[in-house]
Parts: C-alpha cells; structure tokens; sequence
C-alpha cells in the first residue's frame, strides 16, 4: 500500500512520536484492566463475544464489578485497536523506512490477535461447554492471551522508539556501537521476562497462587524447598527459582552496560530502572502471598512485570540502533 501524493521521509515527526506515547499510555492502561479482570476472576463475566451480552453497552454493566472489569477491558482493547489502524495509516502515508511500516502493520495484527485469542478464552471455557472434560483449552487461550499482550507491549515500545526524536535525531545518545555483552545480556533478560510471564500466567489461570503460602521461604519451617511436590507446587517454585535467575542476569545487563563509556553514556540512568522494577516486584510478589492474593497486589505484580519488560525491551531494542538501521533500511 501506497500513497503517491503524500511525502514519505524518515525525518523526525513529533506529532506521530506523540501518537504512540499515547497509545503506549493506553496499552498500559490496558494492561491494568487485563490483570484486574484476572485478579477478581471476572474473565467470564458475559458469556459471549465479542458483545457483551449481546450488545455494545449491556445493561447493569457499570454497576457490577465484575462486568465493569471485563466489559471496560473490551472497550479498551478495542479502542487500542483503532489506535493501531490509525499509526497503519500514519505510518504508510509519512513514514520511508520499510520496518518502521511493518512495526505498525505488526501492531496492528497483534491486537486483533489478542482479540481473537480473549474470545477464544471466553467461547471455550467450561461454562459455555458443561459437557467438556476440562477447561484446559480455554486455559490455554488465556495465557496465550497474557503472552500476546507482552509482545504487543514489545511491538509498541519499539514503535514508539523508532519514531521518537531519540531515535532519529540524537542516535539513542550512543556515540559508537553497542557492547555485544548489552545487546546478548539485554535480549535474554526479555527472554526470561517473557518466560516468568508466561508461568505467572499459569499459575494466576490455574488459581494456584498460594500452592506456596509462605516467602521468602518455601514452608513455615524456614526452608527454601517444599515439603510436599505437585504440579502447582512446581510452577510456583520455578517462578521463584526463575526470579533469581532473572535477576542475576539483570545485574549482569547492568554492568555491561556502565562498563563501557558508550553505553554508560547513553543507557547508564536507563539501566537502573530494570533493578528497582525486580527488586519492587519482588517484594510485591511476597505482598501477594502475604495478603492472601489481593487483587490489587495481585494486579500491581503483573503491572509492574511489564513496565520491567517494557524498560527492559527499550534498552535492549536501543542497542541495536545501528545494526536495525543498516540491515533494514
């Protein structure tokens, strides 16, 4: 798709750069209202879709908990899907760089993905099938859907980035070329984000929070190791497990990254932010257990395991600068 009349360039557009801030204020907002709806088991608050009971605006939604936390949830998620059409446009009409393009058209296919995959979860669960054996399908729709929407998160921040004055203007403040070390260090701390995304998920779907109820230690005794194993046991402990993991690795990012002027440079405030967001998600996940798995503890943990992959991602995609630009034009 193309557009002869109208002007393609790869300068700096700071109507469009605002534009995508924007929708990266919306999807976090997006975000809150996914994890709520999870944290107060609302996910199947109206049993069809994509309208909710049958309509746009279904009666009592706005007074009932429950149905304000899902039916809010669509009406958010459809809006950031109009956002994404729109930056599809923009971007087609004003933009010359190919992969910048092809980030909006990814954005775009993602969130109509996430849709499909939200009303999968909700046309397959157990209530909409008494006769099924399990609700394993739907299940694996929802976390599927919590993955979906990290990586729309990732779309996005790289987007947004790639239009940003940062960017196009000031070469992300590096003044050479990244380490290798910040760039393997940066993409596997996502990859483990990603991974602890994905257990969280589970572990939230299958309603096996408390398999563990005791941090930090596994059991009232003091010990790091359960008493009793089993598949809920297991999910929770590799997601602790993988937390130190993660975190060890993180510090390794961050030292990478100030031990090399170019990169302490143009990252070194930046590469803070990882390490506050593990250790507040660390004591936030204690919180979690502690209070019995509040909601809103509960839905801060997984707010805030993005804003540490959206940050994390940022620094990571920021490295790369110079190689995106020369490989893709």
């Amino acid at each position: 798709m193309s557009f002869s009349f109208v002007k393609r360039t790869p300068a700096y557009k700071p109507f469009l750069a605002w534009f995508c801030l924007f929708a990266l204020v919306w999807i976090t907002l997006l975000l809150f209202a996914g994890g709520w709806t999870t944290s107060i088991d609302a996910g199947m608050a109206f049993l069809d879709w994509p309208l909710s009971n049958g309509s746009l605006n279904p009666d009592g939604w706005t007074e009932d908990s429950s149905m304000l936390a899902e039916h809010s949830h669509r009406l958010l998620g459809a809006i950031l899907g109009t956002l994404s059409l729109i930056l599809v446009f923009w971007t087609q009409l004003r933009e010359e760089r190919p992969w910048v393009r092809h980030l909006a058209l990814a954005l775009l296919i993602l969130v109509v993905l996430q849709g499909l995959l939200g009303g999968a979860r909700v046309l397959f669960d157990e209530q909409n099938h008494p006769d099924a054996e399990n609700n394993a399908l739907a299940q694996t729709f929802a976390i599927l859907h919590a993955l979906g929407a990290m990586l729309t998160l990732i779309v996005l921040v790289s987007l947004t980035t790639a239009v940003s004055r940062w960017w196009i203007e000031r070469n992300v403040g590096l003044k050479g070329d990244a380490s290798i070390a910040t760039q393997r260090y940066g993409l596997l701390l996502c990859f483990l984000i990603l991974l602890q995304v994905v257990l969280g998920a589970t572990i939230r779907h299958q309603g096996v929070g408390l398999a563990i109820d005791n941090f930090p230690y596994a059991t009232s005794s003091g010990s790091w190791l359960p008493d009793i194993w089993n598949w809920a046991v297991v999910l929770n402990f590799l997601h602790r497990a993988g937390a130190i993991v993660l975190t060890v690795v993180a510090i390794l990012f961050f030292v990478s990254i100030w031990r090399h002027p170019t990169t302490r440079h143009a990252f070194g405030r930046l590469a803070l932010i990882p390490l506050i967001l593990i250790v507040l998600q660390i004591i936030i996940g204690g919180t979690v257990i502690w209070s019995d798995i509040h909601p809103h503890t509960a839905t801060m943990h997984h707010l805030i395991g993005a804003l540490l992959l959206g940050v994390t991602w940022l620094v990571a995609f920021a490295s790369f600068r110079r190689p995106v630009e020369l490989l893709l034009g």
